[in-house]
C-alpha cells in the first residue's frame, strides 16, 4: 500500500479583517461677567489625587507531594475480601476497594514519616451514584487524634478521584471515619491519595463536562475501565453523560474551560475486534431514546446523501457536519517505530469500516505535529483487504519525519472541519493567524452510499499505540463539539 495520497489535495486560506474605531474628543469652555464689574476670577479647587491601587497579592503557590502510604487498617469489620489494603495497591477498578457496613467505621492510613497534610484524593465506591458521608482525623502517634474534617461529603458525581480538602495538619495517620451514604449505611473506598497541598489541577474542578456548553446528549462515551466485568470498557450512555458524568482518570472539566479526554495505552477495550485503547465519543442521534436501537439505518445514525431515497427516509438524517477545537496535549514517545506519537482525533464511522480517521501525530524528536487522514474503501485489494489511501494535510505521517514546518505543537489549539456532501469528502484544518487547509477526496467509487451502509461521527481520543511505556498515554482537551445533518437538529 503506497503511503501517497492518490486523491488531490487543495488549499484555500481566509483573512481577517481589522477596522479600527476612531474616537474623538471634544471639550469647551467659557466664561461670563457684568459688563458693569470686573471680570470675576474663580479658582478651580485642586484635583485630587486618587490613592494608588494596592498592590495584588502575590498567589499563594504549593508545590505538591503526593505521600507514600505505607499501610491501611480497620477494626476488622470490612466485608469479604474488600480489605483496607486494597485502597492503597494502585489498582483502580472497583474489584479492588475497603468496604464496611455500618456507622463510624472507620479505616486508617499510615504514612512513611510525619507530613503536611491539606488534601486527600479519593475514589470513592459508585462514586457517581451516591453521596458519601464522612469524617476525617490525623494523628501523630495513632492515639491522639485531631479532627481535620467533621460530616464532609463527597459530590455524588466523580467516578474518578475526588479531592477532599481537609484542614492542615501535620500527620503520620489519616483516620476516616465512615457515616454511610445517601443510599445505604455502606462505607466504600477504591483507593485513596495523601497531599501536601490543597490547591487542585483541572481534573478536580467542581465544574463538570456537561456544564461547558458540549451537548453531550448526542452522544456516549467510552472509557477503558470495566466496572460492570464484562470483559469490556465501560459505556457512559447518552443520559449519564448528559447529566455531569466525570472522571478524573479519563474524562473531565479543564482549567481552561475544556473537556479533557485521557487513554492510557493499556486497558479495556470496546471489543475483541479492536487492538487498541480509547477514550472516545460515539454519536447517538436517538438522544437518550434506548427504544432506537444504535446499529442500523434508523433514527440513530445517518446516510450518505448519494443513498437511496428510502435510505435517507428511515435515517436519523442525511449527510454530515462536524465541527472541532481542541489541543492535543500529550502524545507517546516510545513503543514500535510505526506507533511512537499517533493518535486518532476524529472520525466517520461506518457499518464496519471508516470513511474517516483523523491523526494527529508528533514525533520525540520534533517539537510539531503532523496532520493527516486515512480514507477507507469498502472496495477490496487482490489479498481481500479493503483498499486504503492516506492524505497528508500538515507535515509527513512518515515514521522518520522530519519537524513539520507548519506543523502543530502540543498544547495548541487548532479546529478540524468534516463535511460530508453527496460523496465528497472535505476536511479542513483551521489555525487563528494562519491559512486554512483543505482537502477535498471524492468518494463515489467507495460503496458507502449503497443501502444498509450507516453511519457515525466519532471525537476523542483513539489511542492507537499498545507498545509504549505503560505509564504513557495520550491526552487532547475539547472546547467545541458541533454535529449536524440535514433533516437532523438536536433538541432541548
Amino acid at each position: 500500500m503506497s503511503d501517497k495520497p492518490n486523491k488531490s489535495v487543495c488549499f484555500s486560506s481566509w483573512r481577517v479583517l481589522l477596522f479600527p474605531a476612531v474616537f474623538s474628543l471634544l471639550s469647551a469652555c467659557g466664561g461670563g461677567g457684568s459688563e458693569s464689574t470686573s471680570p470675576q476670577v474663580t479658582e478651580t479647587p485642586p484635583i485630587a489625587e486618587p490613592p494608588p491601587e494596592p498592590e495584588a497579592p502575590e498567589p499563594q503557590t504549593c508545590d505538591n507531594e503526593i505521600h507514600s502510604i505505607l499501610s491501611a487498617t480497620d477494626d476488622g469489620s470490612y466485608d469479604d475480601e474488600y480489605i483496607p489494603a486494597n485502597t492503597v495497591d494502585l489498582d483502580t477498578s472497583s474489584v479492588s476497594r475497603w468496604s464496611s457496613d455500618g456507622m463510624n467505621k472507620a479505616i486508617t492510613w499510615e504514612l512513611e514519616s510525619e507530613k503536611t497534610v491539606r488534601a486527600l484524593t479519593i475514589k470513592w465506591f459508585e462514586g457517581a451514584e451516591r453521596i458519601a458521608n464522612f469524617s476525617i482525623e490525623t494523628s501523630l502517634d495513632n492515639e491522639t487524634w485531631s479532627t481535620v474534617l467533621l460530616q464532609g461529603e463527597s459530590s455524588g458525581r466523580h467516578s474518578g478521584f475526588e479531592l477532599v480538602e481537609i484542614d492542615e495538619s501535620q500527620a503520620r495517620y489519616i483516620k476516616l471515619v465512615g457515616l454511610g451514604n445517601s443510599n445505604n449505611a455502606n462505607n466504600s473506598i477504591v483507593e485513596v491519595q495523601a497531599h501536601s497541598c490543597a490547591n487542585a489541577d483541572g481534573k478536580y474542578l467542581d465544574v463538570f463536562p456537561n456544564e461547558l456548553g458540549i451537548d453531550l446528549l448526542d452522544w456516549y462515551l467510552s472509557v477503558p475501565t470495566d466496572e460492570d466485568n464484562n470483559g469490556r470498557s465501560d459505556s457512559i450512555w447518552e443520559t449519564e453523560l448528559a447529566n455531569g458524568y466525570t472522571n478524573s482518570e479519563y474524562f473531565y472539566a479543564s482549567a481552561d474551560n475544556g473537556i479533557v479526554m485521557r487513554s492510557p495505552s493499556y486497558g479495556f477495550k470496546t471489543s475483541q475486534n479492536t487492538n487498541y485503547v480509547r477514550v472516545e465519543l460515539r454519536e447517538m442521534l436517538r438522544r437518550g431514546d434506548t427504544s432506537i436501537s444504535t446499529q442500523g439505518v434508523n433514527a440513530n445514525n445517518w446516510v450518505f446523501g448519494s443513498a437511496s431515497a428510502q435510505g435517507q427516509a428511515n435515517a436519523g438524517g442525511v449527510d454530515g457536519d462536524l465541527k472541532v477545537s481542541l489541543a492535543v496535549n500529550q502524545v507517546t514517545t516510545t513503543g514500535e517505530n510505526y506507533q511512537i506519537g499517533r493518535v486518532v482525533i476524529g472520525q466517520i464511522h461506518a457499518n464496519d469500516d471508516e470513511p474517516i480517521r483523523l491523526y494527529y501525530r508528533k514525533l520525540p524528536g520534533n517539537s510539531l505535529g503532523s496532520i493527516y487522514f486515512a480514507h477507507e474503501s469498502r472496495v477490496e485489494d487482490s489479498s481481500g483487504d479493503n483498499i486504503e489511501t492516506y492524505v497528508e494535510m500538515i507535515g509527513s505521517r512518515s515514521n522518520n519525519a522530519s519537524n513539520p514546518e507548519e506543523g502543530i505543537a502540543l498544547d495548541e489549539k487548532f479546529s478540524y472541519h468534516i463535511n460530508v456532501n453527496l460523496n465528497l469528502l472535505t476536511v479542513t484544518i483551521s489555525r487563528e493567524g494562519k491559512a486554512d487547509i483543505v482537502a477535498n477526496y471524492d468518494m463515489s467509487e467507495s460503496l458507502y452510499d449503497q443501502d444498509g451502509q450507516y453511519h457515525y461521527f466519532k471525537v476523542g481520543v483513539y489511542h492507537l499505540n499498545n507498545s509504549s511505556d505503560p505509564a504513557e498515554y495520550a491526552q487532547a482537551t475539547f472546547y467545541e463539539i458541533k454535529n449536524s445533518h440535514t433533516g437532523y437538529s438536536a433538541s432541548e
